[in-house]
């Protein structure tokens, strides 16, 4: 039997600041935040919930006997696409309302099933954030 996946449940983003970041994912994308004791060696862990998925927050600063992770980990190095059924005029209005600029769109992509319609942010690490919503 071969090996199939069929979800993602949660991604790393690595961060300079997680108290900035986690703000930053509530107050623009809406993010319930959570912090747990991942135990004496390890030290606290934030992550930022939505849906069913999670994103932890993991400080540059950790090192790889707190927290393993990839081989060449940098803030600011991510690409993400969230998805949202707000419509892209709205995601636009609530991005300019937070003062988070736009780097483009909306704009037409190809998203996992189909046709999206995407907004461009970015974090306050430099990742790039794209706000999605699928064409109706």
């Amino acid at each position: 039997m071969a090996l199939a996946v069929d979800a993602l449940d949660h991604l790393v983003v690595n961060v300079r600041d997680v108290e900035v970041a986690a703000a930053w994912y509530q107050r623009v994308l809406g993010m319930r935040r959570e912090d747990v004791d991942a135990g004496a060696d390890r030290g606290r862990r934030t992550s930022m919930h939505f849906g069913r998925q999670k994103i932890n927050l993991r400080p540059v600063s950790a090192t790889q006997e707190q927290w393993i992770t990839a081989d060449h980990e940098s803030a600011g190095s991510d690409d993400l696409c969230f998805l949202t059924t707000v419509a892209p005029e709205a995601v636009v209005a609530h991005l300019r309302a937070c003062d988070v600029p736009i780097i483009a769109g909306p704009g037409e992509r190809r998203g996992a099933e189909g046709t999206i319609v995407s907004v461009y942010c970015r974090d306050p690490d430099g990742s790039l954030i794209e706000i999605s919503s699928y064409k109706r």
